[in-house]
């Protein structure tokens, strides 16, 4: 059975909006070795799809992008990608696929497919998925930043009990970003 995974990188205060900051070259490191060797699907929401698409597709063609940005770029564009989404008319990209069907039916669905594992990214869809019980590892770079504002992690999620987490990794990077890996018990 695959895993789902969700990876996310966010500030000291859990702010997880990339709007307000710029994770650096050893996290873009990271989410690409996570990426080519662990996942062979991604999934979104509408918001975090088009906030990843075009902007990944066009920084793999930007001559002025930095080096892991292209290879973060080259690897995202080359995966698959599934978008749950009732409002978006069309993919931008030759490898997504959009699913108005139901989330819970789905990913289960997708769990009993042969491949690696799914990795999910954003907020809302996460959130869903944690309240279904359906995520088996969390991955979290915690970046030594404070933004003082934008929109946190696991804002307004509502779980039936308690969810007990094992660490199963942890990793200081150079610039000081913490990698915190955690299993489903």
């Amino acid at each position: 059975m695959r895993n789902v995974i969700y990876a996310i990188n966010l500030t000291l205060d859990g702010c997880c909006d990339h709007t307000k900051f710029n994770p650096d070259e050893e996290t873009h490191e990271y989410f690409t070795h996570l990426l080519r060797d662990e996942a062979d699907l991604l999934v979104f929401g509408r918001k975090t799809y088009q906030l990843m698409v075009p902007f990944w597709p066009d920084a793999a063609k930007d001559p002025s992008s930095t080096k892991s940005d292209v290879e973060f770029a080259q690897t995202f564009v080359s995966k698959k990608k599934l978008v749950f989404s009732r409002s978006l008319a069309s993919a931008e990209d030759k490898n997504t696929r959009i699913v108005r069907a139901n989330l819970r039916d789905e990913i289960l669905k997708l769990k009993q497919e042969p491949g690696k594992s799914i990795l999910v990214g954003g907020v809302d869809v996460p959130s869903q998925l944690m309240e279904l019980g359906l995520i088996d590892e969390y991955r979290f770079v915690v970046m030594p930043i404070i933004a003082g504002k934008g929109r946190r992690l696991f804002e307004g999620v509502n779980l039936p009990e308690k969810l007990q987490l094992k660490l199963g990794e942890s990793r200081t990077f150079k610039s000081g970003s913490l990698l915190l890996r955690y299993l489903k018990q």
